[in-house]
């Protein structure tokens, strides 16, 4: 296919990218890399940043050390080599105003770059060499010509930076963004009617912003992120487009939020006061205020005749497991089974052991099924479960296989990464779905939680249990080990217990702990110093620890081994548990009051909060030493600094992000076109909160987007999300 002349042409938004003028074929297959394909494509490659230099300036009105910018044409240039590494380049920039000189020193490729009759833009602090002007080593952008504007001109002066590919200059995009704005941002689509943009310059002014009265169109808001006049107008631009995507994002929550709410059903399960007594009094210690109030909110919502779909949030110890329990009875006390499903079959067992122990003189009956179930043992229980002879069974995803509930009224899950939509569709019942109470051991930043988790209910456990010990946390080097390992075992003559943790499991195993599959960068392969629990167990019991009953937990060892080991450690008859990070998640042993975790700088800050919180589980006060890998202090580490000085689980997640970002936003539901592309979520919560509080208010309001001037609005929301959040033209 031949190329079309210019003359022939008209650029559309679907001209395909190598067509457009300079490109070509050869170039259109280095912009593919950026996700350039047609001209349209580039109109919302947003800048990554924008750059300000100061104020274009005639040579007369240079003032030495005064940041200007200076646009003109070199009119020579010269390269002197003066020893082998030693080089002077140097070029004269002339305009009308007069002529610069510029300098570069060590850097001979600039000649290259720098030719004669070269038009450019340079930005620098100037300084008088004799009767010259001149600028060290300033910016600079090439100007091609017929691009170069003078100093009145509109547009270009504030330098968008946009995200590159090898082969692609900044001056490349520049040049190729400049005239399709200016072209093509007229053609496309208005999504966001006057008065919806009104109504939001409204709110976000009222939240502390200083936006013009409306929202600029799209066109308008094009032009200013890609060529902005002035910061005014590159920020009212960033946040109109901020802004849509967001309200885009939400309204599809909004709409899947309600489809949850009103199309589908699910049991009446109603708390009568005599029911819920009879529940509280069965846990042999004070609830927390929080744990109260959010037992009743949970009960109402079970009360209702539509599904619960609530995430129940907290820090580590804030007892999430108690309400998890005081709903699953709720629902058995309604004439329907429950059943919670943990990530792990170390922690189903636990949470088996525990209701079994709470409920041994009860009515109630308790099941466990779970992967290592021998044929026989999975088949009397799955059948247990079809008749209803079992009213909590407690699991693993092995509970979505091959499983029929005879009246499953509630479904816990323990760590909401690990369930989606398509395993809800298993859990139904003749097109009756049960609740759903979701339970999250990591804090979830706020503007996550309005993003990854609209779509739900959210409650949160502050409150810690009364009589819980405090944790100290330490970071070290090497040079601690010796003196720790003398703390462990002063502690453990004490009578209590300790915890070491390690990164990997080591040689001697295939594979890495299926725990471990976020842990370690997988574009990075362990170095050869990273210890592992293999090892690690083995310096330990031979060396400072020996004398010791020391344990070993990690993922691949088999299911009853797994279980008879943390049985052992939990009832007092092994000292030291070395393990991965399988023990991360909910294992409960209130003597363990140590640990020391290996390798701390490969573990993310929530990982490492996890962790933590297994020595915060008794009376007794905590220590947990983090020792660091490499030479540089552990002190240097900022992720670390803010883990040493902060407990709290919600600061810790807000740090996180703030430090890691936000990834994939909608987690497992996203991929591909759905990630954001212009917003921050750390950067513009304020504006989400605005996105949020509307679009709940419009689907109230107009459940089907059928007001007038709403219908392009509501095609990009089912283009962008309809298939991650399961939405559909009748939503």
């Amino acid at each position: 296919m031949s190329e079309p002349s210019s003359s022939e042409s008209t650029l559309t938004l679907t001209t395909p990218i190598q067509y457009l003028p300079g490109v070509g074929p050869a170039r259109a297959t280095k912009l593919r890399k950026l996700g350039l394909r047609i001209a349209r494509d580039i109109l919302f490659l947003f800048p990554r940043n924008h750059t300000f230099p100061p104020p274009p300036t005639k040579v007369a009105d240079l003032a030495e050390g005064q940041p200007a910018t200076f646009i003109g044409t070199i009119t020579d240039a010269e390269l002197v080599s003066r020893t082998p590494g030693k080089s002077i380049f140097a070029a004269i920039v002339e305009n009308d105003s007069g002529a610069v000189r510029i300098v570069f020193f060590n850097q001979p490729f600039r000649a290259e770059q720098l030719t004669f009759e070269t038009q450019v833009r340079i930005s620098g602090a100037p300084k008088l060499a004799g009767l010259r002007w001149e600028f060290t080593h300033p910016q600079y952008e090439i100007v091609q010509e017929g691009e170069l504007p003078d100093e009145d001109a509109p547009g270009g002066l504030i330098l968008a930076n946009y995200p590159l590919t090898e082969g692609i200059k900044q001056s490349d995009l520049r040049r190729l963004a400049r005239p399709l704005v200016n072209e093509l941002a007229g053609q496309l689509t208005e999504v966001l009617p006057e008065r919806l943009r009104t109504e939001a310059a409204q709110r976000l002014n009222a939240a502390g912003m200083e936006l013009p009265d409306v929202l600029p169109g799209i066109s308008d808001a094009l032009r200013g992120i890609h060529l902005p006049e002035s910061e005014a107008d590159l920020t009212a631009a960033q946040t109109r487009l901020v802004f849509q995507e967001l309200l885009v994002m939400q309204l599809a929550l909004a709409m899947r939020r309600r489809s949850l709410t009103s199309e589908l059903r699910a049991p009446s399960l109603e708390c009568t006061a005599t029911v819920r007594n009879r529940i509280l009094r069965r846990f042999p210690f004070e609830l927390t205020g929080d744990q109260r109030r959010v037992m009743d909110v949970i009960a109402a919502d079970m009360a209702r005749q539509f599904p619960m779909n609530r995430l129940l949030q907290g820090d580590v110890g804030s007892g999430k497991t108690v309400v998890a329990i005081f709903a699953m009875l709720v629902a058995v006390a309604g004439g329907h089974q429950a059943t919670l499903m943990a990530p792990t079959e170390v922690l189903a067992r636990q949470h088996h052991a525990t209701l079994q122990r709470m409920l041994a003189d009860s009515r109630v009956r308790v099941g466990l099924l779970c992967g290592s179930l021998g044929a026989a043992e999975r088949r009397g229980t799955v059948e247990k479960i079809r008749t209803g002879e079992l009213d909590i069974v407690i699991g693993t995803q092995a509970l979505l296989y091959g499983v029929e509930f005879h009246r499953l009224g509630l479904c816990v899950i323990d760590e909401q990464h690990k369930f989606g939509v398509k395993q809800r569709v298993t859990l139904r019942d003749g097109g009756v779905d049960p609740h759903y109470l979701v339970m999250s051991a990591t804090p979830i930043p706020r503007s996550v939680a309005m993003t990854q988790f609209g779509d739900v209910d959210l409650s949160t456990l502050r409150e810690k249990p009364a009589g819980r010990g405090a944790v100290h946390t330490y970071l070290a080097g090497d040079s601690w080990r010796d003196r720790w390992w003398a703390f462990v075992k002063e502690r453990v003559a004490e009578g209590r217990q300790a915890f070491v943790v390690a990164p990997r499991v080591g040689p001697e195993v295939e594979s890495a702990d299926e725990e471990l599959s976020e842990l370690v960068d997988p574009a990075e392969p362990p170095a050869e110093d990273i210890t592992s629990v293999h090892s690690t167990y083995e310096q330990l019991r031979t060396g400072p620890l020996k004398g010791l009953r020391v344990g070993l937990l990690h993922g691949r060892m088999a299911s009853d081994e797994k279980q008879q080991v943390m049985e052992s450690f939990a009832e007092g008859e092994l000292d030291v548990l070395v393990s991965t990070t399988v023990i991360e998640v909910g294992i409960d042993v209130p003597n363990a009051t140590v640990m020391a975790i290996l390798g701390g700088n490969r573990f993310g800050l929530a990982q490492l909060h996890q962790l933590r919180g297994r020595v915060s589980r008794g009376t007794h006060a905590g220590h947990v030493c983090v020792f660091v890998d490499g030479d540089k202090p552990p002190q240097d580490d900022e992720r670390l600094k803010v883990f040493e000085q902060t407990l709290d689980g919600f600061e810790l997640a807000e740090a996180d992000f703030r430090l890691r970002g936000p990834g994939d936003v909608l987690g497992q539901r996203q991929s591909g076109d759905a990630r954001l592309r212009i917003a921050d979520l750390h950067r513009d919560v304020e504006i989400l909160q605005v996105a949020r509080e509307m679009a709940q208010d419009w689907i109230d309001q107009d459940p089907e987007m059928e007001s007038e001037g709403l219908e392009d609005l509501k095609s990009q929301v089912l283009r962008r999300y309809g298939n991650h959040l399961d939405l559909s033209d009748g939503a």
